[in-house]
């Protein structure tokens, strides 16, 4: 099994390259979806959330405001890292749930869009990050998520830098292009993950 972590900064094309790579045959741990189903209505990671930020944050119908959390959260560190607190633990034991359910001769691909700003680059074998220009990102935020631009340069500046990002990468996939020159990338990566996770195996036994 070769654990591959994956992240890029919003609005770089994560979504896109981890669907093209789940194609190819990766296994994928998706930190957001796993995100959202631990806050799920009825779980403890749920009850926690709303004990830290109280009521407020739940629709009529019972279920987790994000966008009422979101501006709450991405505006103020200090809130920001309480929810952190709550959500990680539960996303890092799921996900490593799934990645021991995975086959083991799998290339498992954890989706984490936090992976630099929260240090777990030494979790995995080897990072990939998307990378894109900071205008790409936002020009993407504003046209395909219909953020406003001080929301879009928000979202971003929470993020880690662009440099910090990549500081951590193994492998880089350049996505400031269209859909039709992003596939081709990610073929090319695939069969080096492929390649390394034989070596490994190989290596092993």
């Amino acid at each position: 099994m070769l654990k591959v972590g994956l992240t890029g900064g919003i609005g770089a094309g994560k979504s896109e390259v981890s669907r093209l790579l789940a194609g190819h045959g990766a296994v994928i741990v998706d930190a957001d979806r796993i995100a959202r189903e631990v806050v799920e209505p009825g779980t403890p990671g749920l009850a926690a959330v709303v004990q830290e930020f109280g009521p407020r944050i739940l629709t009529p119908g019972g279920t987790l405001d994000r966008a009422r959390l979101g501006r709450l959260v991405f505006s103020d560190p200090e809130r920001l890292r309480a929810l952190n607190a709550i959500v990680h633990p539960l996303v890092g034991a799921r996900s490593a749930e799934l990645e021991r359910a995975a086959p083991g001769d799998a290339v498992v691909v954890h989706d984490v869009p936090l992976l630099t700003e929260n240090g777990l680059a030494p979790l995995y074998d080897l990072v990939v990050v998307v990378d894109a220009a900071p205008e790409t990102q936002l020009g993407r935020l504003v046209r395909r998520r219909g953020m406003t631009e001080d929301e879009a340069r928000s979202r971003m500046a929470a993020q880690a830098t662009r440099d910090e990002r990549l500081a951590v990468a193994d492998l880089v996939i350049g996505n400031d292009g269209p859909i039709e020159a992003l596939e081709p990338r990610v073929g090319e990566v695939w069969e080096e993950l492929s390649r390394r996770e034989r070596a490994a195996r190989a290596a092993g036994g």
